[in-house]
């Protein structure tokens, strides 16, 4: 399969994307990827070196007749978001991503493909690898573990970098010039419950929530996609009501950063009620389908009858945890009253997990005005409280400011209006970006993100389109040309 995506043009970009993803490489467990891109930057013979946090940089000098232009910082993440549909059979620790072309896009096979942010990592490798592109200085940082805490950009140093300029290359449409963006905190939510024998009597159902379509909870959240962890509470806590249903398990969603696809719970209800529950899952699932027809129109629920569990969560406790989820926000919280059309806060309910007398409760709450994000942050945990449960906030960084006058940004504006024969749409994202954090230790740097197309990130249905990856590579090089002259 990855032989016609080498195939592709540009040539060296999508081979190297090719190697990239035969590379295991999730967040927090990325020693292969970092040790590749050590060996690919040695046996070209560029200065290669690995900070204390992981973060790998490679430099390459300036191509002959271009040394008087400002030095160039070009970074991606080496770490990629894995998610896979609950009948996939792959070991994203072991196996490279299947992939396959689709007409002007390559897929891969019931998981996320890794062009988030696999590409840009191809692209820098390209441009370290060639002989014939030219281009000023280059320092190459390639950052890990973004995808769940931003740690590597966190942990770089100052004064590793001399470039006044970098290129981000980790925005997933090829018209935006991104020139700022969100900030986030991590939310946990943990404790414990009481847990008792199921009343005799008590029939055994397995619930399911799947077919939604997820994705990238920051890009991705002003489109209004259900949340599985969020309709799964709104399905039990009206079961409760109306039959008294038991819950033994929880498991629903995943990381934070993507919205939750699926759930799955184990229940009781008493078997004088089975018909009856079972009319009301129907009843419910008609109801759901209806409201997310357009935004998810795979949505299934499933009411299976399975073994009865032999214990479950006490009521009280039941009761308390639903209203607590229910209470708690998801999804935007305030558009930006300055910039149309930008989520300015918002929060995924990323993960719930109930069993065994424990449970977890996992956000991710993104704002681009940081004291809202602690303010939103703060209901959250207002809310889970209230449950009993112990509340943390971890991970935390900043947003990126924008500063729409940088010079960078100019000349990358004028210069998408001369290729393309269009207006570039300058603007800032809901997504975390490194910018911001790297900003922190290198104040004077202009920096800019763009990239190709890409859809559906952090989930399955993840895609890049191979005719915008050909429009935004030579934007790159061009790019490149047209930096300006040191100082």
């Amino acid at each position: 399969m990855s032989s016609e995506v080498r195939n592709l043009e540009p040539m060296a970009l999508w081979e190297n994307f090719a190697d990239l993803n035969a590379v295991p490489r999730p967040s927090k467990k990325e020693e292969k990827v970092i040790q590749f891109i050590k060996d690919f930057g040695q046996r070209l013979g560029l200065e290669t070196y690995e900070d204390g946090t992981g973060n790998v940089i490679i430099k390459k000098p300036a191509t002959t007749g271009m040394e008087h232009l400002q030095t160039v910082a070009m970074q991606s993440h080496l770490d990629m978001v894995h998610q896979k549909n609950a009948d996939t059979d792959f070991d994203f620790e072991t196996q490279g991503i299947r992939m396959y072309v689709d007409g002007d896009w390559v897929k891969a096979k019931g998981t996320t493909l890794g062009a988030d942010n696999g590409i840009g990592v191809a692209s820098i490798m390209a441009i370290l690898a060639s002989g014939d592109i030219p281009h000023p200085a280059i320092e190459a940082l390639f950052t890990v573990d973004e995808e769940t805490g931003m740690t590597g950009a966190l942990g770089l140093k100052g004064g590793l970098l001399e470039a006044g300029i970098l290129l981000n290359l980790d925005t997933e449409d090829d018209r935006e010039l991104t020139i700022g963006c969100a900030g986030g905190v991590d939310v946990t939510a943990k404790g414990i419950y009481g847990q008792e024998a199921t009343p005799t009597g008590m029939a055994g159902y397995k619930l399911s929530i799947k077919g939604l379509t997820g994705g990238h909870s920051g890009m991705d959240i002003i489109l209004g996609r259900g949340n599985a962890n969020k309709l799964m509470n709104r399905l039990l806590y009206n079961a409760v009501n109306r039959f008294g249903l038991r819950i033994s398990t929880i498991d629903g969603g995943g990381l934070r950063n993507a919205i939750p696809r699926e759930s799955f719970t184990i229940v009781t209800v008493p078997e004088a009620d089975k018909a009856a529950f079972e009319a009301f899952m129907q009843e419910q699932t008609a109801v759901l389908q209806q409201e997310y027809s357009a935004t998810d129109p795979k949505l299934q629920v499933l009411a299976e009858q399975v073994e009865t569990p032999s214990q479950v969560a006490k009521m009280d406790f039941t009761r308390t945890l639903l209203r607590a989820i229910y209470a708690c926000p998801n999804g935007i919280y305030r558009m930006s009253p300055e910039i149309a059309g930008l989520v300015q806060t918002s929060n995924n309910v990323a993960r719930v997990l109930l069993k065994e007398g424990n449970y977890s409760i996992l956000c991710l709450t993104r704002s681009s005005v940081d004291s809202e994000k602690t303010d939103l942050a703060q209901a959250i945990q207002s809310a889970l409280e209230l449950a009993g449960a112990s509340v943390e906030f971890s991970g935390s960084y900043p947003g990126w400011a924008p500063k729409p006058d940088a010079a960078i940004i100019q000349l990358m504006r004028d210069l998408y209006r001369e290729k393309f024969n269009g207006e570039p749409d300058v603007n800032a994202c809901h997504a975390g970006l490194e910018c911001g954090i790297l900003g922190a230790n290198y104040p004077g740097m202009e920096m800019i993100s763009f990239g190709p197309n890409i859809r559906g990130a952090h989930s399955p249905d993840e895609k890049v389109q191979i005719s915008s990856v050909q429009k935004y590579w030579d934007f790159l090089l061009a790019t490149l040309q047209r930096i300006p002259a040191k100082a």
